[in-house]
């Protein structure tokens, strides 16, 4: 039988005792073992009760699986590493985790040769931090159905670390959480975070992103990871803990004798018993990552060579089920309508989801949490890009008001029950340009110049969107010629750029909160006559300026 211990454990002697008793097993077993550097090659290899502060290491030193390999090879002497999905399902790994390993791997082989990363290293820490993903329950993309979250690291049994980016990544804005396969917390993956599918998002919940990150990370400095000693400092850099150590590299060892791919979503998931990463609790009941489950009738040293943590342990009385009418099967869009709105302005629309029991009814006092992303600037009320609310007696909860950034184009809000594994609700938003429907110039003077010269007086216009004040409208200004399709002139009148080179069109310009615009200076060539100044805003008002370069009367 492998030896297996089924459970996410705590920071603590309890745990080191355990795992070293297991590893011990392992070893003797002739099954993979870890074989450790020394402690005292690199001087940054301390016992768990002696961690660095928890913003060292990229997970906040939060739980992790403590699970061991399997005692017998994956592989028999002789046989392919590509060995087919009909193998055991504990050495095989999820078909697109396994890709997103072996993409980081080669990723930073071109990158960073010198580090020598192998995936197989990757795939250890993605065991032992998320069950592979939780056995690769992931889109096409690569990006988890719902987000991975630690427990709420607010001191209470875990480490305490104060929210770093204001719940966009673990929607909670007071305390931070490990996020992601690879379970960076926030305040790392703002550092480390990568694109590791060519999407143009860093994302801890994608397994290419998070695989690549994790890979940057390891290779930090100019660690060797095919030396023991600089291996073992990126393991213990990522969770600082001996038993850490020894649990990874057990399955490093065991994934280089081989393994195999299977299917998306058919992979083994490690049984948790404290609401870690695996927010998958029983149904129609919260997770309580600060309060967890007492382990199974196994009874546990309280400390390394110490006595039982219970010494009359006893079954506890099982739970009845839940009834189907307290079971959250369900969460969908709850009649949201299309959400567009001009830059600035708020999104009339307001995002409603409805949490349904295992009936098809109404599910009260469900966790939900809205969170924003995408490349935008777009906030909730009170400028948070996450929130958590809790469904009423009908089973709905609506977000508060959107507001839209400048940034203009399509972002989403994803709404997920908090701690569960359902899908998440998804919602395409729209921002559009702020616009303008007419355009005029604040006063009537002849604008003229001497060939050679500036224009004396500047050009000012005004932005009006039906009959109101326009502000922060796009405009383009641009020197054209005359005929039916007006083109750039290519002579005449000139404004001049940052580094004084002549340039006969402008963007970028917006007019002021009270809708109107000022241009730059205009200068005139040598070219004697009369020309014309476009100017066009978003929305398409236009109107066209004469300019006259002339030499001045004798």
């Amino acid at each position: 039988m492998a030896a297996q211990f089924g459970r996410r454990l705590r920071r603590g002697a309890t745990t080191t005792a355990v795992a070293a008793v297991a590893v011990a097993a392992l070893s003797a077993s002739q099954g993979p073992g870890a074989v450790l550097a020394s402690d005292g090659g690199g001087g940054d290899q301390r016992t768990a009760g002696s961690a660095p502060s928890d913003d060292s290491v990229a997970t906040g030193n939060s739980p992790y699986y403590t699970d061991l390999p399997p005692l017998v090879t994956p592989n028999k002497p002789g046989a392919s590493t590509n060995l087919p999905i009909t193998g055991t399902a504990e050495s095989g790994i999820p078909a697109s985790v396994l890709a997103a390993y072996k993409k980081a791997q080669q990723s930073i082989a071109s990158s960073d040769a010198a580090c020598r990363l192998p995936w197989q290293l990757l795939a250890a820490i993605g065991k032992v931090e998320s069950g592979q993903a939780r056995g690769g329950r992931v889109d096409a993309n690569g990006t988890t159905f719902s987000p991975i979250l630690g427990p709420v690291l607010n001191g209470q049994g875990f480490a305490m670390i104060k929210d770093t980016d204001n719940g966009a990544y673990d929607g909670d804005s007071t305390h931070d959480r490990a996020v992601g396969p690879m379970q960076f917390i926030p305040s790392t993956w703002a550092t480390w975070g990568q694109d590791g599918n060519d999407d143009g998002r860093k994302d801890p919940n994608n397994i290419y992103d998070a695989a690549l990150a994790a890979g940057h990370y390891l290779c930090a400095g100019s660690r060797d990871l095919s030396l023991a000693a600089d291996l073992d400092r990126a393991v213990l850099s990522y969770n600082h803990s001996n038993e850490y150590l020894r649990t990874v590299r057990s399955w490093f060892d065991y994934y280089k004798r081989g393994t195999h791919e299977v299917p998306d979503g058919t992979g083994v998931v490690p049984p948790s018993l404290d609401g870690g990463t695996d927010p998958s609790p029983d149904p129609g009941t919260s997770p309580s990552p600060t309060a967890p489950a007492k382990p199974k009738p196994d009874p546990k040293p309280s400390k390394p060579g110490g006595g039982s943590s219970d010494p009359k342990p006893s079954t506890p009385p099982s739970t009845p089920p839940p009834k189907p009418s307290q079971m959250l099967a369900d969460l969908e869009n709850a009649g949201t309508g299309a959400l567009t709105a001009t830059a600035g302005d708020a999104f009339a629309e307001r995002i409603k989801v409805r949490a349904e029991n295992s009936l098809g009814g109404p599910l009260a006092k469900v966790s939900v949490t809205f969170t924003i992303a995408g490349d935008t600037d777009a906030r909730f009320e009170g400028g948070k890009s996450a929130v958590t609310l809790t469904t009423g007696s009908d089973g709905t909860v609506t977000a508060p008001v959107l507001r839209a950034g400048e940034t203009t184009g399509e972002f989403t809000v994803r709404a997920i029950a908090t701690g569960r594994s359902l899908p998440a609700v998804a919602y395409t938003a729209t921002v559009t340009a702020r616009q303008a429907d007419a355009i005029a110039r604040t006063d009537d003077k002849a604008l003229t110049a001497a060939p050679g010269a500036e224009f004396a007086d500047a050009v000012e216009v005004k932005a009006t969107y039906k009959g109101a004040i326009a502000s922060g409208v796009a405009v383009t200004a641009t020197m054209i010629t005359d005929g039916d399709t007006p083109a750039e002139n290519d002579k005449g009148p000139y404004f001049k750029d940052a580094d004084g080179n002549t340039v006969r069109t402008l963007t970028e310009l917006k007019t002021d909160a009270d809708g109107t615009l000022r241009l730059p200076k205009i200068y005139a060539d040598d070219t004697a006559g009369t020309y014309k100044l476009r100017l066009t805003t978003e929305g398409g008002a236009t109107v066209v300026i004469e300019l006259t370069v002339e030499a001045p009367a004798a």
